[in-house]
């Protein structure tokens, strides 16, 4: 069974205001000194937390795992260490994908860092977004390139679905992900074309980079890619998710999409020529909409009901999910959102109910440790 690893980004905030906190370099250090700790008493010595661009955040990465039970816990387990250790610096986290409150990111020092920041400049300092990436393995590039192309008009669906970032700088942005669209300004951010083979990709890559817009390969930022580091595809489309019962269910999706992809490139069949065009309107539309307006259908590209895109591609990767064992956990959270709604959902209900965004914050803070029911 193809393994799952799952990397999320938190939201560093003030315990009281709930406003962004630059504090990830004590978060970062309070968590070594836990990590030698560890080492020293004869444990497991684990170095899952990183910093990134802003100081606002922090990023831990699960190990690979086959159970989705098993990553939930992973999940819950960091998500409450990464609390743990924001709690020394006088702060919480928080699973949303951007602040609701204002901010002025600040920015994290290192030489690429520094790259990043003169060469895209107010795209740069402004972005202060979280994502949840999903990392499945595959048994080489040429497996991954086609699992690739064939995933390629069902990601808009997972963007609707973890959807968590519907204010911007103390206003409502009206879209479910403005993560989205903020992450969407860097060059080599979005869909792209079927590659064909593994070849191809590995020239698009370098082509890319050659032209000196990019720092090196890790700034490819396609919506799905091979990972630089690991023998894995990377599903980079979702907000990281307010309740960790979600990113399981994304990572449980993502996996089967993965299986489903490779099992029709094994049997011959081609993948879908959506134009990257198209799919780039079906991205937009996701980010606008959330689950709470029209997607496009992921088969015709022609707008829909949020439930039937839904519906839509849970039968895609239904047969994948029943032999991972994964099909009722998914079928239930899948039911679970779709009545709830996603995060985007959740933050303007909780707004309308207590009235100012940094009880959002708080109230969002609280979910992200909370243990899921499943």
């Amino acid at each position: 069974m193809r393994s799952v690893g799952v990397e999320e980004e938190l939201l560093l905030v003030d315990a009281g205001t709930g406003e962004p906190l630059a504090v990830s370099g004590a978060v970062l250090a309070a968590a070594d000194h836990c990590t030698g700790a560890c080492s020293k008493g004869g444990g497991v010595k684990e170095h899952v937390f990183e910093k990134e661009l802003q100081r606002e955040q922090v990023e831990f990465g699960t190990k690979p795992v086959t159970e989705m039970g098993e990553l939930q816990e992973e999940i819950v387990r960091w998500r409450a260490e990464a609390a743990r250790h924001a709690a020394s610096a006088g702060a919480l986290v928080a699973a949303l994908g951007t602040s609701p409150l204002p901010v002025r990111p600040s920015r994290n020092a290192g030489p690429r860092y520094e790259w990043i920041a003169e060469q895209f400049g107010l795209t740069a300092q402004e972005q202060l977004t979280c994502g949840c990436h999903v990392h499945v393995s595959v048994e080489s590039d040429e497996e991954g390139v086609a699992v690739l192309d064939r995933i390629r008009p069902w990601l808009a669906v997972l963007i609707a679905m973890s959807a968590n970032s519907p204010f911007w700088q103390g206003t409502d942005s009206g879209y479910g992900s403005y993560r989205n669209r903020v992450w969407n300004r860097l060059p080599s951010a979005g869909p792209v074309d079927v590659f064909g083979s593994a070849d191809r990709y590995h020239e698009q890559v370098r082509a890319m980079v050659d032209t000196g817009v990019l720092h090196d390969e890790r700034m490819i930022y396609f919506d799905a890619r091979l990972s630089a580091t690991y023998p894995t595809v990377e599903i980079r489309v979702a907000d990281v998710c307010l309740e960790a019962g979600t990113t399981v269910l994304m990572a449980a999706l993502v996996r089967a999409l993965v299986e489903t992809a490779a099992r029709a490139w094994r049997a011959g069949e081609p993948p879908a020529r959506v134009d990257t065009g198209l799919l780039r309107l079906a991205g937009w539309r996701a980010g606008r909409s959330g689950l709470d307006g029209p997607l496009l259908h992921p088969l015709t590209m022609r707008e829909t009901a949020p439930v039937v895109a839904v519906r839509a591609l849970h039968e895609h990767v239904r047969q994948a999910l029943v032999d991972h064992g994964d099909d009722e956990r998914a079928s239930a959270e899948i039911a679970t959102l779709l009545e709830r709604g996603n995060g985007a959902r959740v933050q303007r209900a909780l707004l309308s109910e207590r009235g100012d965004l940094a009880a959002v914050v708080l109230g969002c803070a609280d979910t992200t440790t909370a243990t899921p029911a499943f």
